[in-house]
């Protein structure tokens, strides 16, 4: 019986020796995803700021600009890409909206995004834009990968059209959440008017036939969760100026916008609480299981092996029973007839 029940314990304990890589090389990378559904909305400001007025060309104080960013996952869209490509595509229709303190638009800047479902790589199967100008991302945007390292990433701008490094600063600690902290720091930059103006007669045309120019430079801040490669904070030093031409009068440059961005009290609570409860997910299949699955089949190999080995020793233990001496008939015939 112990025989039976050590090989029993044996084909467990290789079943989840197995199990334990499997789940973290296999199931871990197709089932860590994000859906292509996802629906996100995020609310920063800056207050104050200095907004510029397009009806005057002057440039005031105000208590606060609102950036609504949104990214709502194309459906549709990700299972063509996804046909096209033998991969699980996301794509995300994302538009940053800029709102004055009267609530009134200042600028609006849509977007598409096509990326890998788990790694956060882009995907250029076409479509990819930003205001409607084609673009072939380099990098990453908006959500880190799964497992963040501590290491720079390349992370794209959406103003310049183009990719640069965002750095690692260090790991912090941000209420009560483990973090990396990264900095990305985009020296001034030509880049073209949005082509949505807040004001009637005011295209991207009209200033550039001025022979006026939009500037643009930031400082990018994001404090991301390592194992969703979620960010749970984000704020940024933003400036805009327009600058040179005669739509300026006799001024070299003014400012459109400048402001310390910061995501709103409310928003990093939903966030916080939201990537808390997915990273219970994710260690589950990279941590949680695999070890605890490896464990338990070191545990169940050593108690298959001590139920063989007492077998054994209890089997070279039992005594062997004494054998009875042959009879001889012959020999007792013989000594009855004598």
């Amino acid at each position: 019986m112990r025989r039976r029940a050590s090989l029993v314990l044996l084909a467990f304990a290789v079943f989840f020796a197995a199990l334990a890589p499997l789940l973290r090389w296999y199931a871990y990378p197709r089932l860590a995803k994000i859906p292509p559904s996802e629906y996100q909305t995020a609310v920063l400001e800056a207050s104050p700021a200095t907004l510029l007025d397009y009806g005057t060309m002057k440039p005031h104080t105000v208590s606060k600009v609102s950036i609504v960013q949104t990214l709502r996952g194309n459906v549709a869209a990700a299972e063509k890409v996804g046909k096209e490509t033998g991969r699980d595509v996301v794509v995300w229709d994302a538009l940053s909206y800029v709102a004055g303190p009267d609530g009134k638009m200042v600028s609006q800047i849509p977007e598409r995004y096509v990326f890998d479902a788990h790694s956060q790589d882009p995907v250029h199967a076409g479509g990819e834009h930003v205001d409607g100008d084609s673009v072939r991302r380099d990098g990453i945007e908006y959500k880190w990968p799964f497992l963040t390292e501590k290491r720079d990433y390349r992370y794209f701008d959406a103003q310049t059209r183009t990719s640069a490094p965002i750095h690692y600063k260090g790991t912090r600690t941000f209420r009560g959440l483990k973090v990396y902290y990264f900095e990305q720091t985009i020296p001034w930059t030509k880049v073209p008017l949005p082509k949505t103006m807040p004001v009637d007669g005011v295209t991207p045309e009209t200033v550039a036939k001025a022979g006026t120019s939009r500037w643009y430079s930031t400082k990018r801040m994001f404090w991301v969760e390592p194992t969703t490669g979620a960010p749970v904070n984000g704020e940024e030093i933003h400036k805009e100026e327009l600058r040179g031409g005669t739509l300026l009068g006799d001024r070299d440059r003014v400012t459109v916008f400048s402001g310390h961005v910061k995501m709103r009290e409310d928003y990093i609570r939903h966030t916080v609480d939201l990537v808390t409860s997915q990273r219970q997910l994710v260690l589950a299949l990279t941590t949680y299981l695999p070890w605890g699955f490896l464990i338990l089949g070191t545990a169940l190999l050593a108690l298959a092996l001590l139920l063989e080995a007492r077998d054994r020793t209890a089997h070279r233990r039992r005594p062997v029973p004494a054998l009875a001496a042959p009879s001889v008939p012959g020999i007792r015939s013989w000594r009855r007839s004598r």
